[in-house]
């Protein structure tokens, strides 16, 4: 049983164990919103649901993942209570109405504020990013961008490790075709044998 009884170890815990995922969390809350203050608005909602639930948290296990699942579980919420409001418009279905010539003159949906990311990944990777399902794009985050492990990514998202490893392969090849024509005119090459 790990229910903590004072507050004293309340806030132990949430300085020790809590408080150093921030910077993983808002770079988790960034690629679900795509906007700085809804990232903010979104890591401040998770500590505050994490705070609430401490009681339920179990000292010395994986907090990043736990911390993740909260807040997986509040965006997951929140989009399909903004998904029940009539009368908007998604710029993303829009978006899939033009045609490819003129979509590459659309600046990328997502703005890698982070300096670490920009570092990780370009304009062509974070457009081919945005083009993925949010299934795809939140394991291909967690795991080639955040480096979770697989068993971490299935306890976040709330699915099978089976179904982490088919959204990664699946998602990866999906970028790996979208990326094709960027690829080979910059050299790139991809010397595996292809299926006949």
């Amino acid at each position: 049983m790990v229910l903590m009884a004072t507050n004293d170890v309340r806030q132990r815990v949430f300085e020790s164990e809590f408080l150093p995922e921030l910077d993983a969390l808002y770079g988790f809350a960034f690629h679900l919103t795509y906007d700085e203050a809804g990232a903010e608005d979104l890591v401040q909602d998770t500590i505050e649901r994490a705070i609430k639930a401490i009681d339920q948290y179990r000292q010395g296990t994986n907090a990043k993942a736990w911390l993740f699942t909260i807040m997986r579980n509040h965006f997951i919420n929140d989009y399909r209570k903004r998904a029940r409001r009539p009368n908007t418009v998604d710029f993303e279905d829009v978006a899939a109405l033009i045609p490819d010539t003129e979509s590459q003159n659309i600046p990328s949906l997502v703005d890698w504020d982070d300096a670490d990311l920009q570092n990780m990944v370009g304009d062509e990777l974070s457009a081919a990013m945005n083009r993925l399902s949010d299934d795809f794009r939140m394991v291909i985050i967690l795991n080639d961008l955040l480096d979770f492990k697989y068993e971490e990514i299935a306890e976040i998202l709330g699915v099978p490790i089976g179904t982490v490893r088919s959204r990664l392969f699946r998602a990866r090849n999906l970028l790996a075709k979208d990326l094709q024509d960027y690829a080979a005119a910059n050299g790139f090459t991809n010397n595996r044998k292809k299926d006949s």
